[in-house]
């Protein structure tokens, strides 16, 4: 089942294009790992696809079966979000604000299915504590429940693991890998290629031309290229 269709997609900041030609799709249960060069366009896409940018060219198609709002969000932590004043659970929380629409409170299933999530990522224990007083690594596991709270479906992940330890990295990514085989699909942007050995498919952003393929194939064909870049 296809979730999302890009078709020769074009991305940029204003008038200046830095990656034209994106074409691929993403199916339930695939583990997509987007790589590439820095300013190749990796994180505008993933922004692209969200609607939080504006592409230069091309289409973004939808399937029935997957609204935008059931689309879990992962981004980059920026400074500010870090330091966000706000209890672990408020923050898992957040994740169904979509689904509030017009009501100004969340319901009791809303409130139950973000105790489960954080169940799940094995955090309860820290859902009174304040977000910002938590370690680098609890904070991406808060925010990875925040994002399943949005989506049963599938995740887009930004650079996850950036400023993690090798062991908090590897923790996590083990837990990808658990939703991934419990068929969420995932969807990640990443320099970290060790994370490839996790992957379905591989999308290798180049100023050229984009390379999308199943990852074995991309490994036998492209390994020395990126490995010794």
């Amino acid at each position: 089942m296809s979730y999302i269709k890009i078709e020769d997609l074009s991305l940029g900041y204003d008038s200046e294009i830095v990656c034209s030609n994106i074409n691929f799709e993403i199916n339930k249960n695939d583990y997509l790992c987007i790589i590439g060069e820095n300013g190749a366009g990796k994180s505008t896409l993933i922004k692209t696809i969200l609607d939080l940018k504006e592409k230069k060219a091309g289409k973004i198609l939808f399937s029935e079966n997957l609204k935008k709002s059931e689309i879990g969000y992962l981004p980059q932590q920026t400074v500010v979000q870090k330091d966000f004043p706000a209890t672990v659970y408020e923050v898992v929380l957040s994740g169904m604000l979509s689904q509030l629409k017009y009501r100004p409170f969340y319901t009791k299933k809303e409130k139950n299915h973000a105790k489960q999530e954080m169940e799940k990522l094995g955090i309860t224990h820290l859902q009174n504590k304040s977000y910002r007083q938590l370690s680098g690594g609890q904070q991406q596991r808060v925010l990875l429940a925040r994002a399943l709270c949005a989506s049963d479906k599938i995740l887009l992940l930004d650079e996850p693991v950036t400023g993690l330890d090798p062991q908090v990295t590897q923790e996590f990514y083990g837990l990808l890998k658990s939703l991934n085989e419990q068929g969420m699909t995932i969807v990640m942007v990443s320099h970290d290629l060790s994370v490839l050995k996790y992957a379905t498919h591989v999308l290798y952003l180049k100023k050229k031309v984009p390379i999308f393929m199943e990852k074995e194939m991309f490994i036998e064909r492209y390994g020395k290229e990126i490995y010794n870049d």
